[in-house]
This record gives structure tokens, sequence and C-alpha cells, in this order.
């Protein structure tokens, strides 16, 4: 029952990873132009830090290298939608 509760929080946590991620998008589109390689690398070393726990099976780490991923590629993917909003608008 307690593993139940723990994985249950820790979905939880990642789906407000969602909005969270959207939040810091809207509130710093500078840096999101300015370091998007950057970003790239983190999802990525996030993914393959969550691959690594899943196999020593370390949930904490599995969680938090989710979220950050979760997190960062919202970030990424907002800014890419308002880029093309700002193409269609100039046309």
């Amino acid at each position: 029952m307690n593993e139940v509760i723990k994985l249950a929080l820790g979905i939880f946590v990642l789906i407000l990873g969602i909005p969270i991620g959207n939040v810091l998008a809207s509130n710093t589109p500078e840096e999101l132009k300015d370091g998007r390689k950057w970003f790239y690398l983190i999802i990525l070393v996030c993914f393959v830090g969550a691959i690594v726990s899943l196999i020593i099976r370390n949930d904490a780490l599995l969680f938090t290298f989710l979220f950050i991923a979760i997190v960062t590629s919202r970030s990424i993917k907002k800014d890419k939608k308002e880029v093309k909003r700002r193409r269609k608008s100039k046309k």
C-alpha cells in the first residue's frame, strides 16, 4: 500500500510539470530563444538518467529526471507554438 501511495504521488507531481513548464515558457521567452540547444541537451540527459534510474531501481531519481524533462520539453513546445503563431499573424 505504501508503494502505491508513493507511485500515485510521483505521477501527480509529474502531471504538475506540464502547467509549470507552460508558466516558465510564458515568463522567460528570451531565455528560451538563446538557450534552445541547451534545453535539448537537458532533456536528453534527463531521459538517459531516467533509464539508468529504472535499471538501478531508484524511484526518487526516476521521478526527478522525468519531472525536469517534462518541464523543459513543455517550455520548448510552448515556445515553438508561439513562434508559429507570430509567423502566421505577420502574413
